[in-house]
């Protein structure tokens, strides 16, 4: 079976109703719009969560705290995800990135002491955690912010 053979199983696709196309077809005149009022017209439809004049539930309820919109967000990494590289690596964001333990170069890189660490790697970073820049230091490796 090639991609191009592959076909719907049988009643899977339903073809569309067609709509103000004479009387006969039972959607015609006014197709399935009924006679009058708002659905009838073109370019209508309420907004979502509109309860026909009701005071809408996401209006009823309160409203409590606030979202920081300039807070900042960090790439995290973990000493056991620098494990993989080999010794006297100089790990940059980008050789993270292309490693795939960045999803972007966009946020700056925080690295953490999860795990440990055997061997003396060069790291640069945008910070450190206490732990992490001391379990680097004692395998030998240098922890270098940028």
């Amino acid at each position: 079976m090639r991609l191009h053979e592959l076909r719907p199983p049988e009643g899977a696709r339903k073809a569309a109703k067609r709509k103000g196309r004479g009387m006969a077809s039972g959607l015609g005149k006014t197709s399935g719009r009924g006679q009058k009022g708002q659905g009838s017209r073109s370019g209508s439809g309420i907004r979502r969560g509109f309860e026909g004049g009701q005071m809408p539930y996401f209006q009823r309820l309160p409203k409590r705290g606030f979202t920081n919109i300039f807070k900042q967000k960090w790439n995290i990494v973990n000493l056991s995800d620098l494990s993989n590289f080999n010794e006297g690596t100089v790990v940059t964001p980008a050789l993270l990135l292309e490693a795939g333990l960045l999803k972007s170069l966009r946020d700056p890189l925080k690295v953490l002491g999860n795990g440990e660490l055997e061997y003396k790697l060069e790291i640069h970073a945008h910070r450190f955690s206490k732990q992490a820049q001391a379990k680097i230091e004692a395998a030998g490796g240098k922890a270098e912010v940028i």
